[in-house]
């Protein structure tokens, strides 16, 4: 309880902000809410600066990747968990050590390649790097390792080719892993900083992260209507997590219950 009520606080204290004056922003000693409550400064939102361009950029971007890493992680997964092949176990240890790699060490070599290509200050740059994942390609294998031999038995007995088989029985067994895997890639690319700063350089291409950070004295702070973009940035990410908790729990749960 007291770590929720650690991390719930700043939340609290954005929302108190969102609905203040700028002048009541930083009275001392702190007010919760000021003299009046100013529903206003969400609907001066659009006239401070371009928000549904910002969260519909974002949305873009979240919704491809979240679909590309769920179908190339799934895929993977299964080859991984249930197919046999020389070098297999070999092969998914490689895949899992680049995970030991920080994302700043492949930062310079990404853009390179980026600009190599043209893909600087596009969305693309942005989403290419994001289509594969190896935790999500391991969370997925164990799962895959927790469904019983005999299903897949009995598809290949009615005649389901491997593909058949993880189209047709694993993915729809799999909903569990694959929502809890969907909100852990949402949350990540939603929230995504660093790269949009270092790809993006117009504004009408910005996500929503990197365009809030750059109203920060680009017009004068106005921290009232600041923080009521803040909240309504939050607010996909708690709608998500509140649609696919069931799924999430049973997810992380189960996702490690088995091994080789």
């Amino acid at each position: 309880m007291l770590g929720a009520i650690t991390m719930i606080i700043p939340f609290i204290w954005t929302i108190s902000t969102s609905l203040k004056q700028l002048s009541e922003v930083f009275v001392f000693p702190p007010r919760l809410l000021g003299e009046k409550i100013m529903w206003e400064n969400y609907l001066r939102i659009s006239d401070r600066f371009p928000f549904d361009t910002y969260f519909l950029n974002s949305l873009k971007i979240t919704v491809i990747v979240v679909i590309a890493q769920l179908l190339t992680s799934s895929m993977a997964g299964y080859v991984f968990a249930r197919l046999r092949f020389k070098y297999r176990d070999l092969l998914f240890g490689c895949y899992l050590a680049t995970m030991m790699i920080p994302a700043q060490v492949t930062l310079i070599p990404n853009f390179i390649i980026m600009r190599n290509y043209n893909l600087i200050d596009t969305h693309w740059s942005l989403i290419l790097p994001a289509l594969v994942s190896a935790f999500g390609t391991f969370l997925l294998r164990q799962f895959f390792l927790t469904i019983p031999g005999s299903l897949e038995e009995a598809a290949k007995i009615d005649g389901c080719s491997p593909f058949g088989v993880y189209w047709r029985v694993f993915v729809p067994l799999s909903k569990p892993a694959m929502a809890t895997l969907g909100v852990f890639v949402f949350m990540g690319m939603w929230n995504e900083f660093l790269a949009p700063l270092i790809y993006i350089n117009t504004q009408a291409k910005m996500t929503l992260p990197l365009g809030l950070a750059s109203m920060q004295g680009l017009y004068g702070t106005d921290w009232p209507v600041l923080m009521a973009s803040t909240v309504l940035s939050i607010a996909p990410l708690i709608v998500i997590f509140l649609l696919a908790q069931d799924f999430f729990i049973k997810g992380v749960t189960l996702s490690g219950l088995k091994g080789e």
